[in-house]
């Protein structure tokens, strides 16, 4: 009986010329952090994290579970190296993120091609572009991507103890009276260290200390005699596990004795996911380093 009933109303729908549809998902308009206005669902529940850092924050929102695919080396909670993979961040795999069928790509400004990002906006699936260059740009985007994902409490939540620690760190070193001069590698052959604008040279100044090769050059290369002539009371090695390759550099460095960081065995090799993502995780970067350069101060 009821499939009669059922197709009655259908029969009078079509002599009627009207037509049965469904019923479209809600959406809203919003801006990104580059000034695009974009179209998304109203609450997206299949996401790709188009960098290690997006979905880093996206797990510390705990909304992982709308994740359908994230980049190589998203390593970060553990669990997401279980997830479909669409290609580097710099080299999106356009066909993987097609087949997984999103409702929202959440790309980053720096790294993400941005004929990917058009590719995909021309196809009708919305990509959303964060820009997240320092500590605060990052606290922007952890409630902005909050805000997307109905996570806004979580947010705030995490806002909130990144103030709390920062400030934390920022008031211990306020008064000191000493100032290491700081040598922050980040690339072996050639020797790279990190310049002004970026975010790691941020660190480096709230942790209490002084960036060396602090200038115009966001990544400035030199010689190792140049590093020597520096002569940086602190040398600190950023690490992606390159089969032991910066610990070789660490056993390098030791030998040039009239460095007074070699001199006073203070090289030191730090985890490369802790400062090179813009992520929550950039506070303990922060106080890893002033735990290195104020001892004194920190536990």
């Amino acid at each position: 009986m009821f499939l009669k009933i059922l197709a009655f109303f259908v029969y009078l729908f079509s002599i009627g010329g009207w037509t049965l549809t469904m019923a479209a998902p809600p959406t809203r308009q919003v801006t990104d952090q580059i000034g695009r206005t974009v179209t998304i669902p109203a609450n997206p529940r299949k996401v790709v994290a188009f960098a290690a850092s997006i979905t880093e924050i996206i797990y510390a929102l705990d909304r992982q579970e709308r994740l359908v695919g994230v980049t190589e080396f998203s390593d970060y909670p553990p669990a997401a190296t279980k997830l479909p993979k669409v290609g580097s961040y710099v080299r999106l795999d356009l066909e993987r993120i097609v087949a997984l069928q999103p409702d929202l790509c959440i790309a980053t400004k720096d790294g993400n091609p941005k004929a990917t990002v058009d590719r995909l906006t021309h196809l009708g699936i919305p990509v959303f572009v964060v820009d997240p260059r320092d500590f605060d740009s990052i606290m922007k985007t952890v409630k902005v991507l909050g805000s997307l994902l109905g996570a806004d409490e979580a947010a705030g939540q995490i806002v909130e103890d990144l103030k709390k620690r920062m400030d934390q760190v920022q008031s211990t070193v306020a008064n000191v009276s000493y100032r290491p001069r700081v040598f922050m590698q980040i690339g072996i052959s050639p020797i790279i260290a990190v310049g002004t604008n970026t975010f790691i040279h941020d660190l480096i100044v709230m942790a209490g200390g002084r960036n060396i090769t602090s200038g115009k050059s966001t990544y400035p290369r030199l010689s190792r005699e140049e590093v020597i002539h520096l002569a940086p009371d602190i040398i600190v090695i950023s690490t992606m596990a390159r089969s032991g390759a910066f610990e070789e550099v660490k056993k390098q460095w030791t030998q040039w004795q009239q460095i007074p960081a070699a001199r006073h065995n203070r090289i030191y090799v730090v985890d490369s996911n802790l400062f090179n993502r813009p992520t929550p995780r950039l506070v303990e970067a922060l106080e890893l380093l002033a735990g290195i350069f104020h001892p004194e101060l920190f536990d």
